[in-house]
Parts: structure tokens; C-alpha cells; sequence
């Protein structure tokens, strides 16, 4: 065992979906046409050890659900039950929340107030059901993040803030580590760190930057890689045992939450516990 505050998080829940969907559509629309790969998912995590595990509500924001027949209400709300509804309380229940799909203003025309009005709407509605937890991920803009942070922070709910980083331990939009975590400190937050973008290898310098900066529980959740065709199979990056061993190396700069995303599913997880834990 590397240390017993060690906290296993769940894998991906996107690429995970869309394994075992016939088609690909935005993946929050399952919570509704076809819940049971959504609880099958959960409940996969749930075996595999994960404690803190993700409802499908990720990207379900205005300005995506918006264009379709269903509400935000109707999707969010569908997706922390259906996650409690496997989970019970046998591990927490995080409702997700992701970026908009609008850059904010000078770069884009998306304004703070439009920006939070989204965040609270989507967030809300996850919040009525009772959720554990708040995860914020895969954010590229800290000031986005900062919003989405402030309308999380009203329902007294731990919060998870990641954004997602390039090589050189900035977002595309230029932001550093640093600047994230000032621009975070007036949010009460359980945990910071990263997610997505980068596989375990090249995101452990990464988060090892943060201790410069933050006291808080660090968040890790790099990626293994994006499917790729290899003698006909569809392949992703980093493989199990690969992703393992390139992540552990994380523990070693107090790491406190630890799991997957994009191209990782339940065995990611089970292999992670069986490393850290012994089991």
C-alpha cells in the first residue's frame, strides 16, 4: 500500500459510453435514451473500487442540450438519480460538470453572466438530487472555471476544480498552474488538479507543480490516450499495465485522488487498486 488517504476516482465516462453504445451521440442524451449502459457503467466503476464516481451530466449545458428536445432539468437531474440509483451510498455520487462550448469575452462573446447562468442552471438542477460531490473538469479557461466555481460554492457541496493542461504545464489558453490556483483561492475547495489532454507520463511533472503553489488535495486524472486503428483493432495509447505504471509515480507528490479519463474505463481502475492497494 503507498499510503491509506489515497482516494481511487472512477475512469472516463464518455469514451466509456460510447464503447458500449450502438451510436455515438452526445453522451448525456443516454441518461435518458438508454439509461442502462449509463447504470452499467456506474456499477463497473462500483466493482472495480472506484469511491467517488461520476454521474453522466458532463457537457449537459444550455448551450448544448439547448439544441435538442431536452432540457437541462430533464438530463442532469436523470443522471445523478440514475448514478445513486446503482451506487447507493456505497461510494459517492459527483455530479460533472464541464467547460462551456463558447470562449468568454475579449476572445469570444460569452459573457460572465451568461457563462454563470449556464453553470447555474446545469448545476442546480445536479444539485437537487443530492450528489456527493462537485466535480469541475477539463476546463481550459481558469476564469470559466472560476464561474462555474462560484455558482457550485451556494450548495455547500465539496468541490473539485481540474483543468486540462498542455507539456509545458499551461492550458490553450495560456493558463499556468499558478494562475489557476490564485485565481481559485477565494473558492472553498476539496481538491485541484488536472485531467484529460495528456497521457500519466507526460502529465506527472504537471501536477507535481502544483505543490509549489497549493496545500490543497491534488486531483489526477490524466488520460490513456485516444482510440487509434493498430492490426485492424481499435486501440488506445496507453494500455492498462502501461497507464499504471506511468501514474503511479504521481503518489510520490501527494497525490490524494487518483483515477482516469478519456480511453480508460473500469480495468484502468481495477489494476490501479490492485497496484496501490494490494487488492
Amino acid at each position: 500500500m503507498w499510503r491509506d488517504d489515497i482516494v481511487l476516482l472512477d475512469g472516463a465516462v464518455g469514451t466509456s459510453l460510447w464503447e458500449k453504445a450502438a451510436d455515438r451521440v452526445a453522451v448525456w442524451r443516454y441518461n435518458i435514451e438508454n439509461p442502462a449502459i449509463v447504470k452499467e457503467l456506474a456499477a463497473e466503476y462500483l466493482d472495480a473500487g472506484s469511491r467517488i464516481i461520476l454521474a453522466n451530466t458532463f457537457g449537459a449545458n444550455r448551450y448544448a442540450v439547448g439544441k435538442t428536445d431536452y432540457s437541462v432539468q430533464e438530463i442532469v437531474s436523470t443522471g445523478v438519480r440514475l448514478a445513486r440509483e446503482t451506487i447507493g451510498d456505497r461510494a459517492k455520487v459527483a455530479l460533472a460538470v464541464g467547460p462551456l462550448p463558447l470562449l468568454m469575452e475579449p476572445y469570444g462573446d460569452l459573457t460572465e453572466e451568461d457563462a454563470y447562468a449556464a453553470f447555474d442552471e446545469q448545476i442546480s438542477a445536479g444539485a437537487a438530487e443530492k450528489p456527493d460531490v462537485i466535480v469541475l473538469q477539463t476546463f481550459m479557461d481558469a476564469d470559466m472555471m472560476h464561474i462555474a466555481a462560484e455558482a457550485a460554492a451556494k450548495h455547500n457541496l465539496p468541490i473539485f476544480s481540474m483543468l486540462t493542461f498542455t507539456e509545458v504545464g499551461k492550458t490553450i489558453m495560456g493558463h499556468s498552474v499558478e494562475r489557476f490556483v490564485d485565481t481559485m483561492k477565494d473558492i472553498p475547495l476539496a481538491g485541484i488538479g488536472i485531467n484529460c489532454s495528456l497521457g500519466p507520463d507526460k502529465a506527472v511533472p504537471v501536477i507535481a507543480s502544483f505543490r509549489k503553489y497549493t496545500d490543497l488535495p491534488l486531483v489526477f486524472k490524466p488520460n490513456a490516450g485516444k482510440p487509434i486503428l493498430q492490426d485492424g483493432e481499435e486501440k488506445v495509447q496507453y494500455d492498462v499495465d502501461t497507464f499504471v505504471e506511468d501514474i503511479l509515480p504521481a503518489l510520490d507528490f501527494d497525490v490524494k485522488y487518483i483515477g482516469g479519463c478519456c480511453g480508460s474505463n473500469a480495468s484502468y481502475v481495477r489494476a490501479l487498486r490492485k497496484r496501490i492497494f494490494g487488492e
